[in-house]
């Protein structure tokens, strides 16, 4: 018998910008937040704001692993963190939904791998926070490449364009490779594009051609800390400048592998990635393209496909309407015109792997896994030796 969600109890780890968002969805979910970590400041704010009863501060996150009151546990911290607690996390018995990137290097994320497969059915469910899976449009897609409705996949093509590290005084600690990783864009933002893609295909990338620009080679910090998306102008505060060590854009090329339908095997993708480009503030779009149809979609305009055809007029789906909606019915909320966006997408992730855990793992694992993240991973460090090789780099 199925638990009620509302039966499950979740703690965050991290008050940056993602772990309300996080906090968030699960509240509109109906689940118990019942903890939060981070700094002692930062976790107690957010904790009154939520309404929070265990507050654990110091970033003493293996104290709130203690907790009687945690079933699953939320990892929104800076990502070189991200092994270490999930580690612990799935060590005291705490279902995981963890931040991407899963960690550092593959090396660290296969450690975590080792630990659920050597447990097996009995280890806790885990998931990696790869959301834009759970877009009711990349729903979608997906339904349409697996149904032959697009014919056989040709190749896909598109880009994951922000514009918040614009300037040289924009400041994030992303920026850093010791905290984020030696890829930036491609890491942060990149990956969901990657992601999406292998959700909407059925398969995943097996080689990539890449390259990657730094065009601000020094930039400027203000001496605190900033937050995510937090506008900071060199008048504001004292600055200092130090050199950037990963990448502002760049330009990748994917080969995929053999897909679950058998529609989309050995699709070639190109992708472009950049946190440098203005006007854009959360731009992920992809064009899928097949021998009887082609599907495109962009994040910035979420409840919208477009279907292109050679011989017939092209078509503007809206989510909720025929055509867009018998696919996505147990994704989507709201009626027909009433935008469902990017909170709505964590909502969805959270709500299919809460109820993979409340019915005993019995609904399809649509999530990404800790496989998933490892394969990511791997896929950034094919992109750095295929930047510094200039060849093509097999996973």
């Amino acid at each position: 018998m199925s638990k009620p969600l509302h039966q499950i109890r979740s703690g965050v780890i991290g008050t940056g910008f993602i772990g309300p968002v996080h906090i968030e969805a699960l509240k509109r979910l109906g689940v118990q937040v019942t903890a939060v970590c981070g700094s002692s400041k930062g976790s107690r704010a957010l904790a009154d704001k939520w309404g929070i009863p265990e507050v654990y501060g110091d970033y003493d996150y293996r104290a709130m692993l203690r907790s009687p009151n945690v079933d699953v546990v939320h990892i929104t911290s800076p990502n070189q963190a991200h092994v270490e607690q999930s580690l612990a996390a799935l060590s005291a018995g705490k279902h995981v939904v963890c931040e991407k990137p899963l960690g550092m290097t593959s090396q660290e994320t296969s450690r975590i791998l080792q630990w659920i497969k050597k447990r097996g059915a009995k280890a806790p469910v885990f998931a990696v926070n790869y959301m834009c899976r759970f877009f009711p449009a990349v729903l979608q897609m997906r339904a349409m490449v697996a149904r032959g409705d697009l014919g056989n996949i040709i190749h896909v093509q598109g880009h994951f364009f922000q514009d918040w590290l614009l300037k040289d005084t924009d400041y994030n600690w992303r920026l850093l490779a010791r905290e984020g990783g030696k890829l930036r864009a491609v890491g942060d933002i990149g990956t969901h594009w990657v992601d999406a893609v292998s959700f909407v295909l059925g398969s995943r990338a097996e080689s990539v051609f890449a390259t990657l620009e730094t065009f601000h080679k020094k930039r400027f910090r203000p001496k605190s800390e900033v937050k995510t998306f937090q506008n900071v102008e060199a008048s504001d505060r004292e600055m200092v400048s130090y050199k950037v060590d990963t990448e502002d854009f760049a330009s990748v090329l994917l080969k995929f592998g053999a897909s679950s339908s058998g529609n989309a095997d050995g699709v070639h993708a190109n992708a472009s990635v950049s946190q440098v480009a203005a006007g854009w503030k959360c731009s992920l779009y992809m064009g899928v393209y097949g021998t009887k149809a082609s599907v495109r979609w962009d994040l910035q305009q979420p409840n919208e496909i477009v279907v292109g055809r050679r011989d017939e007029p092209n078509q503007i789906l809206q989510r909720a309407t025929a055509g867009f909606s018998e696919d996505v019915a147990g994704f989507t909320d709201y009626p027909g015109g009433h935008a469902e966006g990017f909170p709505d997408s964590h909502k969805m992730h959270y709500r299919a792997v809460y109820e993979h855990i409340s019915s005993g793992r019995k609904t399809p694992v649509l999530f990404a896994t800790a496989e998933d993240g490892h394969h990511e991973v791997r896929l950034c460090e094919a992109v750095l030796k295929s930047a510094r090789s200039k060849k093509w780099i097999d996973l």
